[in-house]
């Protein structure tokens, strides 16, 4: 683990590296009962989930200097990549937002049993949270949620101005940006970045990290209700 996180210019400490792997087991044990994830990618944990939550490293280097960061993972799922990063970066504040019962108590289970105590949750639908958390994070993260144009109406509200929206895609980055042009336009947002990496797999798996900055507040209006973001994008 520790080996091939140097990949990601992550130095790992045997407390770090400790807690990752309890993380590992306590997934394992409730993925069986649960189905966070499928059953064929429980052999790819660390590498499918883990390491490519953790490539976020790479923005932080470039762009966040240390100090107090609040970050929202929107649609964070099993915990990915809200723990992850909560286990390696305790100063940073993490609130880890899903509409799924089951997700976000295992979330919190996790939390209490690893004592993370810069992770909260919010069961919600990011669209349903209250209107005191727009513009309040300095970074909003999601990965494997929707493609960008709805991503981005999803999270730029609650990214602050100068702040910075951070997407986990892979093989069709390229066309999603292309699509994503008008509701980059509306949102007072451009991309600033991509930021490339790959999974530490036989075969070959390229991902990217696209890196997306809020120019100017969003209207009020957004992120949109009643399935108007998913049914008519931006």
């Amino acid at each position: 683990m520790r080996d091939v996180l140097k990949q990601l210019n992550i130095e790992l400490d045997s407390d770090e590296e400790k807690i990752l792997k309890s993380f590992s087991e306590l997934f394992l044990e409730y993925n069986s009962k649960i189905n966070l994830i499928s059953r064929n990618d429980e052999k790819y944990l660390f590498q499918k989930h883990i390491y490519d939550s953790l490539a976020i490293n790479l923005f932080f280097e470039k762009y966040i200097k240390k100090g107090l960061i609040k970050i929202m993972d929107i649609g964070t799922g099993g915990g990915f990549p809200s723990i992850p990063v909560s286990i390696l970066y305790p100063d940073f504040n993490i609130s880890a937002v899903d509409s799924i019962g089951k997700k976000i108590n295992f979330i919190n289970i996790t939390a209490k049993t690893l004592n993370l105590k810069n992770l909260v949750t919010y069961k919600s639908r990011v669209e349903d949270l209250h209107v005191s958390f727009k513009n309040s994070f300095d970074i909003v993260t999601s990965r494997a949620v929707a493609e960008l144009r709805v991503m981005l109406e999803y999270a730029l509200p609650f990214v602050k101005t100068g702040g910075y929206f951070v997407a986990y895609k892979a093989q069709k980055a390229d066309e999603e940006i292309k699509n994503s042009q008008n509701a980059l336009k509306i949102l007072n947002s451009k991309i600033i970045d991509k930021i490339e990496y790959s999974l530490p797999l036989p075969e070959e798996n390229k991902r990217v990290l696209i890196i997306i900055k809020k120019l100017k507040p969003t209207d009020k209006i957004y992120p949109r209700q009643n399935g108007k973001v998913k049914n008519n994008p931006l």
